[in-house]
C-alpha cells in the first residue's frame, strides 16, 4: 500500500507542476491566475509531498494490515479530493460541491491521527542493511 502513497505523491507533484505552468502562461499573458486555481495548486503540491513522506513513514513505523490500508487509502482520497473538489466546483459552477471538501479533509485528518497514534506507541525501525528490493509492497 505504500507504493500507492508514493506513486500518488509523485503523480500529484507532476499534476501540480502542470497547473503551475498553466498559471505561468496566464500571468505571462497579462492575466492573473484565479484564486481557486492557486489554492488547489498549493494544496495538491503540499499534500503530494506529504504523501511521499507518509509512504516511507508507514514502512518505518511498521504499519500492517487494516491500519496500513486505512492510512494509505484515507490519505490518497484526501490528497486528491481536496484540490479537485475546489477546481471542479468552480469549473462546473456548482458551489454546493465545496461542502464535500470537509469529507476529504476529514479523511486526511483521520489518516494523520492514525499515524500520530502509531508514532506515539511504536518504536521506529529502519532497515539500513541494504536488503530492500523494488516493490516490497
Amino acid at each position: 500500500m505504500t507504493r500507492i502513497l508514493k506513486t500518488s505523491g509523485f503523480l500529484g507533484l507532476a499534476a501540480m507542476m502542470l497547473v503551475g505552468l498553466y498559471q505561468a502562461t496566464l500571468v505571462a499573458g497579462g492575466s492573473a491566475a484565479p484564486g481557486w486555481m492557486v489554492g488547489g495548486h498549493a494544496h495538491l503540491g503540499v499534500l503530494s509531498i506529504l504523501a511521499i513522506v507518509v509512504g516511507f513513514t508507514v514502512d518505518v513505523l511498521g504499519l500492517t494490515g487494516r491500519l496500513r490500508q486505512a492510512v494509505s487509502g484515507l490519505f490518497v482520497v484526501g490528497q486528491w479530493g481536496v484540490p479537485l473538489t475546489v477546481w471542479v466546483a468552480v469549473l462546473v459552477e456548482f458551489p454546493p460541491l465545496h461542502a464535500t471538501t470537509f469529507v476529504w479533509g476529514s479523511a486526511l485528518i483521520v489518516s494523520m491521527l492514525l499515524m500520530a497514534w502509531q508514532a506515539a506507541t511504536t518504536d521506529a525501525t529502519l532497515d539500513v542493511t541494504g536488503t530492500a528490493t523494488p516493490a516490497d509492497d
